[in-house]
């Protein structure tokens, strides 16, 4: 696995959690700049995603499970775009505030991913 993607998801993700959760503390809701960083986390795990599988097709093997390895990335792909859509829902600053917490589910399951890999 990249360390470096692995740290720049880390660090985007943390970023737009910090970004949302002082949107909630404004009494904001998610506005259209906040789906745009949504968009780039996405498209940030999206790439490690592929990158994981590639790493998988090569031969090479994660010092944990194979099956949790990839269960992980599906589900770090999947945090920041569901949180999303809960704000969409939510048109309050606590739809701010679950996107600041799926961000920091994302993190956390970046330092997962690490550990899985055998880092």
């Amino acid at each position: 696995m990249l360390v470096a993607l692995t740290v720049a998801v880390s660090v985007a993700a943390l970023a737009l959690a910090a970004w949302c959760g002082y949107a909630a503390y404004r009494d904001q809701p998610t506005k259209d700049w906040h789906f745009i960083g949504m968009a780039v986390v996405t498209v940030l795990a999206l790439v490690q995603l592929i990158v994981g599988i590639v790493q998988l097709a090569r031969g090479e093997e994660p010092a944990d499970s194979s099956v949790i390895f990839v269960s992980y990335l599906i589900g770090a792909l999947a945090a920041v775009p569901a949180a999303g859509f809960l704000s969409l829902a939510e048109r309050t600053r606590w739809g701010s505030a679950t996107v600041s917490a799926g961000a920091v589910l994302l993190a956390v399951l970046e330092v997962r991913l690490y550990d899985i890999w055998g880092g």
